[in-house]
């Protein structure tokens, strides 16, 4: 589940209830998704076909016009290159929307100048409107598979603000991803 922090006020948000109407306040649309159709292997094919009902209606309810499936890991071709497009602070001309089915990341959003991040991962479905701006990176684990939707079938493209509020910011991921690890090392008495 969604983790959303306000890191200038020291705030933390937790649960799905009160995770969704805080991003609601911010414009930003939160929900989670069941996980249990496909199993970790499935072709992106197979995604896209057990989760057709759910695309379908995304695309009616957001004017979405495609839909595919995007799976990163640190093996990925030129991972650095194109996280590096990302993890500045940008703006779109459509919306950018996932449903997290794999791994973690966080979205950092500047609404008015109040920066909240957003760590998402299995589960969540994140929809950012078109022209908010924010800045997104993966979890130390460099994974992520999702479902993204497009109304434009080139995609879209960043516009970067310039502003350098990003580099104030440091990704920090508090999920299984983060602990995992860590935790295995335990406490010696």
């Amino acid at each position: 589940m969604a983790v959303l922090r306000f890191p200038k006020e020291d705030r933390q948000i937790d649960g799905e209830p009160a995770i969704r109407l805080e991003l609601a306040a911010l414009g930003i649309d939160y929900e989670r998704w069941n996980l249990d159709r496909v199993g970790a292997d499935a072709t992106a094919d197979e995604v896209l076909a057990a989760y057709a009902d759910e695309i379908e209606e995304m695309k009616r309810r957001g004017g979405y016009v495609t839909a595919d499936v995007i799976d990163v890991n640190p093996a990925t071709p030129n991972l650095e290159v194109m996280l590096a497009k990302f993890d500045k602070e940008h703006t779109h001309d459509e919306d950018e929307v996932r449903f997290i089915l794999f791994g973690r990341g966080i979205f950092f959003l500047n609404i008015a100048g109040r920066v909240a991040s957003v760590e998402v991962g299995p589960g969540d479905m994140l929809r950012v409107p078109r022209g908010t701006t924010h800045w997104f990176t993966l979890c130390e684990d460099r994974r992520i598979r999702a479902i993204r939707w497009f109304q434009d079938t080139a995609g879209w493209t960043p516009h970067y603000t310039g502003s350098g509020v990003d580099q104030g910011y440091q990704p920090q991921c508090f999920g299984p991803a983060y602990f995992g690890p860590r935790a295995a090392i335990g406490i010696r008495p």
